[in-house]
């Protein structure tokens, strides 16, 4: 993990972000581009997918960044941007070798 500076590096790696096609400070992103570890890229976003049925949309909360990406998302490009959220998950807690703290309980405490 020391060889990727960010999350977004380590995403890349695996295929998950778009490519990007920027210039003079303006972001432009293409579609994702599906290039880098296979292997890991497939149990990533088949996790996602899993995980997305296992919750349904009835347990979505409204206000929660999985709600608005499912209202802005195709249903099939949803379980992709959980998988770079995850990658990007990993990249930090094997950063700094922290173990996985739920969100939610951490908000409540």
């Amino acid at each position: 993990m020391a060889s990727f500076k960010r999350g977004r590096d380590f995403a890349a790696w695996l295929g998950l972000v778009p490519r990007q096609h920027s210039s003079g400070g303006k972001e432009r992103l293409g579609r994702v581009s599906k290039e880098g570890q296979a292997d890991i890229r497939q149990l990533l976003i088949i996790g996602a997918m899993s995980r997305l049925n296992w919750l349904g949309r009835k347990s979505i909360s409204k206000g929660s960044w999985l709600a608005h990406i499912l209202a802005r998302k195709p249903r099939m490009l949803v379980p992709i941007a959980v998988a770079n959220k995850i990658a990007r998950a990993i990249w930090a807690m094997l950063r700094t070798n922290e173990d996985y703290r739920n969100p939610a309980s951490a908000a409540a405490a």
